[in-house]
């Protein structure tokens, strides 16, 4: 075998590979030729090139003879190693890559396209991934430990972080980071198939003229980059609020305030929960606030701000259809620990909910709005949907992919009325009702 496929050889043996000897000699020999308190003074940039430059020395000076690709190929893996997380380091500079898993040493799977693929890598063993669990922890003045097993966390550059270890892993330590989403428009999104032109035209005016939307959809359907895209259509004048356990939201308006939840510190004190920014954020004159997700009490605090005033604010919910929405809706709110019945709850929601937009990740990997639907429900009557656009999907084709078509239904009056009323145009593809046997219409308890 030669150096080169040394140097990179996945494959495990009885052992540390040949590859992870190499790369150990040479990471201990830098480490003993650089001054640490120096280092520590310099910016990442500097600190990355001089680690380099000292790496090269060494080579140089004590062998081996290397080929160029050879060379610059240890030293990135050697100095990856010495200052970052080692074999997950190209996985974060590459674009493509919007998920790690690292399942136990042996296992590294990424997600690319919505499609998961195993990697031809792993580390030498479980103590490599702790030291590399351990650096990204410190990042952020975490630490992972027998006594705190489960670590949830935000990278500095904006990745989110899930660590959790023996003893409740039995499969080795497990880390999941998640890549900060690159924020789309819903133009750029109509070219990846996620909606069409119809449907841009009545988001965006559903978004203006500042009805209440909900984002729904179950785990990787791409609900915060819809989000994100949403929000940008927000005219810049107002005042924005943005609330998130770990800030992915990118807005570009100029009044933004971006609140974060904060978890408890080692020892235990100090959680500040969104329940607490929700509530908080009512006192700080917004006109609208975005929720990355809503999953607890803070629901209840969400719908009473929709419905008092603050029109036109946006929140996620992990759901698999839009009837699911609202009954997942209504168990959240009625998690606070305010004393309140379901029909109370029902009311709130029937009054503060607008849209429902249904989000949907096909076999196929890709992520499709799937759904837009309308609460057409009020006060304490049971829900009632109606349904504005639906995705058809087609069995999967021959070539792996999944093909089928958006079909349109006609507004409700009211709906159409307030589009109206804010000069925002409504799509002839969907047109008006003129009585509700014209609707597609859905009751649920």
């Amino acid at each position: 075998m030669s150096l080169r496929a040394r140097i990179n050889s996945p494959e495990p043996n009885s052992g540390q590979n040949e590859g992870d000897l190499l790369v150990g000699v040479y990471r201990a020999k830098l480490l003993q030729e650089i001054d640490l308190a120096e280092m520590s003074s310099l910016a990442a940039a500097d600190r990355r090139a001089r680690l380099e430059r000292v790496l090269g020395h060494i080579i140089s000076r004590e062998g081996p003879v290397l080929s160029t690709v050879e060379r610059s190929q240890l030293i990135r893996r050697v100095v990856d190693e010495a200052l970052g997380l080692g074999i997950l380091e190209p996985l974060l500079e590459d674009a493509s890559v919007s998920e790690i898993m690292v399942n136990g040493p042996d296992q590294v799977f990424v997600e690319r396209g919505g499609r998961l693929e195993l990697l031809p890598m792993r580390f030498s063993s479980s103590e490599q991934l702790m030291q590399t669990i351990e650096r990204i922890v410190s990042t952020v003045n975490r630490r992972v430990d027998e006594a705190n097993p489960m670590v949830d966390a935000r990278l500095p550059s904006g990745e989110r972080v899930n660590v959790i270890i023996p003893p409740l892993s039995l499969t080795g330590p497990i880390l999941t980071i998640r890549r900060f989403p690159r924020a789309y428009t819903l133009a750029e999104m109509i070219g990846l198939g996620s909606l069409d032109e119809h449907m841009m035209v009545l988001l965006s005016g559903l978004v203006r003229a500042k009805f209440n939307v909900i984002v729904s959809g179950a785990t990787g359907t791409g609900k915060t980059t819809l989000l994100n895209a949403l929000s940008g259509l927000i005219p810049d004048g107002e005042r924005i609020v943005t609330i998130e356990d770990s800030a992915e939201l990118r807005l570009q308006q100029t009044h933004v305030i971006t609140l974060e939840s904060r978890p408890p510190n080692v020892e235990g004190k100090g959680m500040i929960t969104i329940r607490d920014l929700v509530k908080n954020s009512l006192r700080m004159r917004p006109d609208r606030i975005i929720v990355g997700e809503v999953r607890g009490g803070e629901t209840l605090d969400m719908l009473q701000a929709m419905s008092t005033g603050h029109d036109g604010s946006l929140a996620t919910v992990h759901a698999n259809n839009a009837e699911d929405a609202l009954m997942r809706l209504q168990t959240l709110a009625s998690m606070s620990e305010v004393e309140i019945p379901f029909v109370a709850i029902k009311d709130q929601i029937n009054s503060a909910l607008d849209v429902i937009v249904q989000l949907t990740r096909h076999a196929d990997g890709s992520r499709r709005i799937t759904e837009i639907a309308i609460v057409d429900s009020h006060g304490r009557e049971d829900y009632r949907i109606v349904s504005v656009c639906r995705f058809n999907a087609q069995p999967m084709a021959s070539d792996g992919r999944i093909y089928g078509n958006f079909e349109y239904y006609p507004l409700p009056r009211r709906i159409a009325e307030k589009l109206y009323m804010r000069s925002e145009p409504i799509p002839a593809a969907f047109g008006v009702a003129q009585s509700d046997d014209q609707l597609v219409m859905r009751k649920s308890a």
